[in-house]
């Protein structure tokens, strides 16, 4: 689960950024997507990663 944990951690960090895009600072969305996009990347990763264990059993 070292996936979940890397996606808990990635949202976590980019709190502060997301006050920044409601205060309308560009650069802070920037930031927001780019996480956003790397989240999105680990989910799809964990989601194969449940579909293994799950043909384990």
């Amino acid at each position: 689960m070292e996936k979940y944990e890397q996606m808990k951690q990635v949202l976590d960090s980019i709190a502060e950024d997301m006050d920044k895009v409601k205060a309308g600072n560009k650069a802070a969305g920037t930031r927001v997507r780019t996480a956003m996009q790397e989240i999105k990347n680990l989910a799809q990763d964990l989601r194969k990663e449940v579909l293994e264990m799950r043909k384990q059993d």
